[in-house]
């Protein structure tokens, strides 16, 4: 075959699912089989799980991103920027690269692995004024926000400023919002010990959920053994609250109380890519309605997977169940998906996909976890290691275990400095500034953008 007759695939997204397809499609596809490209802002897999960890101190930014240009062995073709919308009639893919240039890529059979945003809801303020914890550079700009807002309690000489820059909340009781909350605390807590001028009583951390359980998916006992530990270390739980206002200075909770803070975390779920309602197609409760195989009923050589796809999880034998928008489930899928997308090439039969959920982990810092792998609860230092054991073995390279034990360990001996890196810059980065979830076109706009290119006007 020469380059003209090689089919194109398409994989858009980096994430667990993505990643894991391509590397399976570079493994199992000849050289001139297909021609490979991989659609990402940035060229690198961030294992978002450790992200608390980066936002604690406890990891680096660098060792939970995991490079896709390291290996020459891979000869994939990385597309620097994030696709903005898709033509499934044409074959065509809209592109806003990094430099912001609009372009089309064709395709022959496209991946669609884009993941998720930030769920949000139409509550005043929010999207101004808070942070979320979805992306390395997010993580990272909040560890500089909260210790900056201990440095400047201590330059205070307002108490009521004092106050609100002491206390932080975190919206949402699920893992990320929990694991957050446990991670932050302990950075805080470790930190005031450096300022003499600040009592350790006014931090204050705060976190809510509008649920009537802290993480129901482990349980009501894992899930007291939670609350327990959270408690234990000051952290304010309140549940069947959210937020009804967000200001620079205040939160008016939905219960009435008045929070002086500024910060707040937002991290009340997730929902699929705003790259899926581009489509036009079927979806449920915003994911892609795919088969079993993880192609999209009446489109040829189309696959959806991950956070972004509503995979039907036949190993729950309840009709209508769906997979959850986990890192287990999205690398499994990411294999099944190239091996179809291989067969159909092949002109072979696709297999549906079928994963048994392994079980959960939270890592709520030090000697503290609760993990539940193949159903048996855990709690303390066995679910640590459990926790720890697993996200270290489902690192994707030998270089990227290297530098999370290493930070692990020495983070353990030495403890953090507490240094801010400068992220925190003058003019403020919230919520909105992140995930840039109005670059997305509409499905018109989309029709539009590649009728106008295809005809050659400008």
């Amino acid at each position: 075959m020469n380059d003209v007759t090689r089919p194109r695939i398409l994989v858009v997204g980096a994430g667990f699912a993505g990643v894991g397809c391509v590397r399976r499609l570079e493994r199992r596809l000849g050289p001139n089989e297909a021609d490979l490209t991989l659609v990402t802002p940035f060229s690198y897999q961030l294992y978002l799980p450790l992200l608390p960890q980066v936002a604690s101190g406890v990891l680096t930014p660098q060792s939970i991103a995991l490079s896709l240009r390291r290996s020459r062995k891979y000869r994939t073709r990385i597309i620097p920027g994030g696709a903005i919308g898709v033509d499934l009639k044409a074959k065509v893919c809209v592109i806003r690269t990094i430099t912001d240039e609009i372009v089309n890529e064709p395709y022959d059979y496209i991946v669609l692995a884009p993941g998720s945003v930030t769920r949000t809801f139409d509550i005043p303020g929010l999207t101004d004024h808070a942070f979320g914890m979805k992306t390395l550079a997010e993580a990272a700009y909040i560890r500089d926000h909260v210790i900056s807002q201990l440095d400047l309690a201590d330059a205070s000489q307002d108490p009521a400023e004092r106050a609100s820059r002491l206390q932080f909340v975190v919206v949402g009781g699920g893992y990320a919002g929990t694991e957050t909350a446990a991670c932050l605390q302990r950075l805080t807590h470790s930190a005031v010990r450096r300022y003499p001028r600040l009592d350790p009583r006014l931090i204050k951390w705060h976190l809510i959920d509008i649920a009537p359980k802290l993480m129901p998916e482990l349980g009501d006992k894992l899930g007291r053994s939670a609350q327990e530990v959270l408690r234990r270390r000051g952290i304010e739980i309140s549940l069947g609250v959210s937020i009804e206002k967000a200001g620079p200075e205040e939160v008016t909770f939905t219960d009435g109380r008045v929070v002086p803070t500024r910060t707040l975390i937002w991290t009340a779920g997730v929902v699929a890519s705003p790259l899926i309602a581009t489509l036009g197609a079927e979806t449920v409760r915003g994911r892609l309605a795919v088969n079993a195989e993880m192609n999209l009923p009446g489109h040829d050589g189309v696959f959806a997977l991950g956070d972004a796809a509503a995979v039907p999880d036949i190993a729950k034998g309840q009709e209508g169940a769906v997979c959850p928008p986990t890192a287990q489930h999205a690398m499994r899928q990411g294999r099944t998906v190239a091996d179809n997308v291989i067969a159909t090439l092949r002109g072979a039969p696709m297999e549906p996909y079928v994963h048994k959920d392994l079980g959960l982990v939270v890592d709520l810092g030090g000697k503290d976890a609760v993990s539940k792998p193949l159903g048996v609860e855990l709690h303390g230092l066995p679910a640590q290691a459990v926790a720890r054991g697993y996200h270290w073995s489902a690192l994707r390279t030998n270089v990227a275990k290297t530098r999370v034990l290493t930070n692990w360990v020495l983070n353990a001996v030495a403890g953090d400095d507490f240094v801010r890196t400068g992220f925190q810059a003058r003019k403020p980065a919230k919520l909105k500034d992140f995930e840039y979830t109005d670059s997305y076109l509409t499905p018109e706009q989309v029709r539009e953008q590649v009728q106008r290119t295809s005809s050659g006007t400008p």
